[in-house]
């Protein structure tokens, strides 16, 4: 009988704050873990954020030195691998010079991780895409499930076409040259919750800027909520379920959407001094002509139904967020900075 310590699971992106929760659970559940990285510093980094989070690694995860726009090193990160989680994409850190900068690494890594996989005799690669690329298109009712696509023809910031084009492009792999490769994708929204690094996402990147103080006005917007902890339960549902085969999942919390007043609004309501430099304070909304008023409605019932996958409640996931912050000490607990 095989069990998790003779399984070796393979995942890219496990120095980001969901490839690092996953790589936690991965562990947890007593996986052989095959990181691949760029750098053996980022190894190190890697092991150090688990050992502080009380994950036992030794011995159970190891490196593979691999870059998605080079073939060099896949052959032997995805050999013996039962499993591939490719959460790896690349973000860009400010506008690109052209939509192609983004578009081409996420989709060439992709269809680079699935080829590898294909060829060491893999079971299933489940691929971490976005809610960009479900629910980006214009609909008069905004709601949306699993069923519904961007449209990569649309006026889209390239980050968002390029998680379009990446999830398309793997699908028609596995389709089309695949030889009996599973996939599955799960598809998050804004994902908050505790961070494992110091080195952190955009979303626990913008609660650090509200409760230092460094921002002074909210964002217009409304958006969905997934705990990092749930996302990466999902990905481990989806990787080992038959019933995720050839399927995507959204990856949400339950209940509304919520606005950035909303999460200001909740912290001041918590965390006492420590949200005192929360703003409260709206921008003013976009003059584009699309209207932020109206909330997109993002079912989280495949996910329930089909996995049985139970998420956390959203102001959990905020106030656990905020708490890492505090933590890991990089926000102040008893002296917040003023504006």
């Amino acid at each position: 009988m095989t069990t998790n310590s003779d399984t070796t699971v393979l995942i890219t992106g496990a120095n980001g704050y969901l490839g690092a929760h996953i790589t936690a659970a991965l562990l947890d559940q007593g996986y052989s873990v095959r990181a691949t990285v760029r750098s053996e510093a980022r190894g190190a980094a890697l092991r150090e954020d688990l050992d502080r989070a009380g994950v036992q690694s030794a011995g159970k995860l190891d490196f593979a030195y691999a870059d998605l726009g080079s073939d060099d090193g896949w052959v032997r990160a995805a050999s013996a691998a039962r499993y591939v989680v490719h959460v790896a994409s690349p973000f860009p850190g400010g506008t690109p010079q052209h939509e192609d900068d983004v578009i081409v690494p996420a989709r060439d890594g992709a269809l680079r991780v699935l080829a590898a996989a294909r060829d060491a005799g893999t079971e299933r690669v489940v691929m971490t895409s976005s809610f960009a690329a479900v629910g980006y298109s214009h609909k008069a009712v905004p709601s949306f499930t699993e069923s519904d696509w961007t449209n990569p023809e649309d006026d889209l910031q390239p980050y968002i076409k390029s998680k379009v084009v990446a999830e398309r492009a793997a699908w028609d792999f596995v389709a089309q040259q695949g030889e009996g490769l599973e996939l599955s994708v799960v598809n998050p929204v804004g994902i908050f919750g505790p961070t494992l690094s110091t080195k952190l996402s955009t979303s626990v990147a913008f609660i650090k800027a509200m409760l230092d103080g460094s921002t002074e006005s909210l964002p217009s917007q409304s958006f969905g909520v997934v705990d990092v902890r749930d996302a990466a339960a999902l990905h481990l549902a989806a990787m080992t379920r038959s019933e995720a085969a050839g399927e995507r999942f959204l990856a949400v919390a339950d209940g509304p959407s919520v606005s950035f007043r909303d999460v200001a609004v909740l912290l001041h309501d918590e965390l006492g001094s420590l949200a005192s430099p929360v703003p409260l304070t709206e921008a003013a909304a976009s003059s584009d002509g699309s209207d932020s008023s109206l909330a997109p409605v993002i079912s989280n019932a495949k996910a329930k139904n089909v996995l049985g996958w139970e998420p956390r409640p959203v102001r959990e996931t905020l106030l656990d967020t905020a708490m890492s912050l505090v933590e890991l000490g990089l926000v102040s607990k008893d002296e917040p900075n003023r504006r």
